[in-house]
């Protein structure tokens, strides 16, 4: 195995060496790493992408673990270039700061801050506020526009030089950012050292149960380590030190968790909402490894479902395109095996246009490609935004196939292939 990249053997949350691999899914490079015209020669690594299930606890896990180095030091991703997500921050800290109460000038600190968006509406309310990111070029902007931000991984050695530095925070916040890391229970030993006696710790992660309802596998990707229910973060936080007061279900991303946590004995009551998830997740079989293989089965029947959508077409010469050039495409590519099948990627990134998707090295272009080029169907691997994507592209549906992978394959548009599926 490549020095880039161990395998572990244990559960991230329980320590338990009773895992079971229950969705085997193909290796793939770095989900985002797309590449510019003079990389397209040189071949990208590919790293397991496998899931495990924690027999003891629960807990859905990659085991191979890249080195977050590599992933992370020179990450490029902001959160601003993401639809919606500045907004849904400014509401997600007004919700926050009238349930929790900060003290006004209070620390607040985000681990993950990325571009300190969540940051900047945190400080809007008063609050003194600190980012950690390792990621340095963004680390370095962000605390250039007044967002002080340190370039590093959080650790429990970090959280006791903040708390030394700058007093004990009465807020903790990590979104998008509690599934990306190997040692959780160091994060979880640093989130106690360094809260104050009554402060809260709020997270946002993706929701196992969303991704197994809604079939978000492919946010399956390397970063993305752990795919997080209520009952093993529950026992994982009791046995750091810390009580899982609170959990809420929200629309973001396809389906998250927010869960509020605070100090073992803190004065927060429990909220009935974590037994009742839990309650929900059982009932789900999300505590059961024969859930996640009759998952993976879900998945290879789909994939054989899109490929007869698509063979047809290919054998009849027709030009075939994906939307889409996100991290979550590079997933979606592997696991289906979709990429010969396209002549080109659209994305309406202006980022990525013109680079090359990875491994694979599709071209990515701008979306008028669709009319500029003879294209006959265009596949929708964004497909989480299908309906934005259809609307802002009626001119080509009404000519040609639009077929959307996910979460059920369809097939839209004009051509006899999309006729002979309709109803």
């Amino acid at each position: 195995m490549s020095a880039a990249v161990t395998h572990r053997t244990t559960c991230r949350l329980c320590e338990s060496a009773s895992l079971e691999l229950v969705i085997p899914m193909p290796a793939t490079p770095i989900a985002d790493a797309y590449v510019p015209a003079d990389r397209v020669n040189i071949p990208q690594p590919s790293y397991p992408l496998d899931l495990y299930f924690c027999r003891a606890c629960g807990h859905l896990q990659l085991s191979d673990v890249v080195d977050p180095e590599l992933l992370f030091r020179d990450y490029l991703y902001v959160t601003a270039s993401s639809l919606g997500l500045v907004e849904h921050f400014r509401r997600y800290v007004q919700e926050v700061v009238e349930r929790i109460g900060p003290a006004a000038g209070s620390l607040t600190v985000e681990i993950g801050s990325n571009d300190g968006s969540l940051l900047r509406a945190f400080q809007a309310r008063g609050l003194r506020v600190l980012g950690v990111d390792p990621a340095r070029q963004i680390a370095r902007q962000a605390t250039e526009a007044g967002l002080p931000t340190l370039p590093a991984f959080f650790t429990r050695t970090l959280a006791a030089q903040i708390r030394q530095e700058h007093g004990p925070a009465g807020l903790i916040a990590a979104n998008n950012v509690f599934a990306h890391a190997d040692d959780l229970g160091g994060i979880a030993d640093g989130v106690r050292e360094l809260l104050a006696s009554d402060g809260v710790f709020v997270f946002e992660v993706s929701y196992l149960l969303d991704v197994i309802e809604k079939t978000l596998f492919d946010t399956v990707y390397h970063e993305h380590l752990c795919y997080h229910a209520v009952a093993p973060l529950a026992a994982f936080f009791a046995r750091h030190g810390l009580e899982l007061f609170d959990a809420q279900r929200i629309a973001t991303k396809g389906g998250s968790l927010r869960g509020f946590a605070q100090r073992a004995g803190g004065p927060r009551r429990v909220s009935s909402m974590v037994g009742e998830l839990i309650a929900l997740e059982r009932s789900r079989g999300l505590d059961r490894a024969e859930t996640f293989h009759g998952f993976s089965d879900h998945l290879q029947a789909l994939k054989r479902e899109v490929h007869g959508a698509l063979r047809p077409l290919a054998e009849e010469g027709k030009t075939i395109v994906g939307y889409g050039a996100s991290p979550s495409v590079t997933t979606l590519l592997h696991a289906f095996e979709l990429a010969p099948f396209f002549r080109f990627i659209v994305d309406d990134n202006p980022l990525k246009q013109g680079l090359f998707s990875p491994g694979h090295h599709l071209p990515v272009v701008p979306s008028r490609a669709l009319y500029e080029q003879s294209v006959d169907a265009v596949v929708i691997l964004a497909w989480t935004y299908a309906q934005p994507i259809l609307k802002r592209h009626q001119a080509f549906l009404d000519r040609g196939t639009v077929i959307v992978p996910l979460p059920r394959v369809q097939i839209l548009g004009r051509s006899p292939v999309a006729a002979e599926r309709a109803p």
